[in-house]
């Protein structure tokens, strides 16, 4: 899990990037699930976790222009 303090000290570009990388990990790690091949469901709460921590810190960025 990472902290929302290190998500505030990024750009808006590269929050945007990060949870295209999120989104993207995310997508794999449900497939994975689907065929029985994960070794850590909780990795998937985690992900969904960080993302929604990057999408809140981009909209308050967005608020507070």
């Amino acid at each position: 899990m990472t902290k929302v303090a290190e998500f505030k000290d990024l750009g808006v570009e590269q929050l945007q990037q990060r949870a295209s990388e999120l989104d993207k990990e995310l997508f794999t790690l449900r497939i994975r699930k689907a065929m029985g091949q994960l070794d850590r469901p909780l990795q998937i709460r985690e992900l969904r976790r960080d993302l929604a921590r990057v999408k809140t810190v981009l909209r308050q960025k967005a608020d507070a222009r």
